[in-house]
């Protein structure tokens, strides 16, 4: 029964996960001062860079998912993104204890989402990709 599933599954996941990624870079796009701005308020270097290329790997690397193309690259990017992120974003361990349990909860969805990611780095995108079309042009 789940061999029957592997294909509808797969695109689920790939659409579920970009349905996070994809409206975030859109956010940072059309509000790109603010985000500078958050980037700056966390100590990062190059806040102006930093908030392109978050946009960029959030948009570029979701709609990738979407179509399937370069799946595992951009799993790999996306799960990279989402664990670099949390460790600035969501650092739990750094805050007022009033604001520990918000912060924890996020920090721990995005291990959970890099994990997801990691398992479709690991697997592809299934046969219901541009993956899996250019896979089989080149056989």
């Amino acid at each position: 029964m789940f061999k029957s599933l592997q294909n509808p599954l797969s695109l689920s996941a790939r659409l579920l996960l970009a349905a996070l990624f994809i409206p975030a870079g859109i956010s940072k796009l059309t509000a790109f001062a603010g985000t500078v701005s958050y980037i700056s308020s966390a100590g990062l270097p190059l806040p102006h860079v930093a908030a392109a290329l978050a946009l960029a790997v959030e948009i570029i690397g979701g709609v990738a998912l979407v179509l399937g193309a370069r799946t595992r690259l951009a799993a790999m990017a996306l799960a990279f993104f989402t664990l670099v992120a949390s460790y600035f974003f969501h650092n739990y361990w750094a805050v007022p204890q009033d604001q520990q349990f918000v912060q924890q909860l996020l920090f721990f969805k995005n291990i959970a989402v890099a994990g997801g990611l990691l398992g479709i780095a690991a697997w592809g995108a299934g046969a219901w990709s541009l993956d899996s079309k250019r896979e089989a042009v080149a056989s």
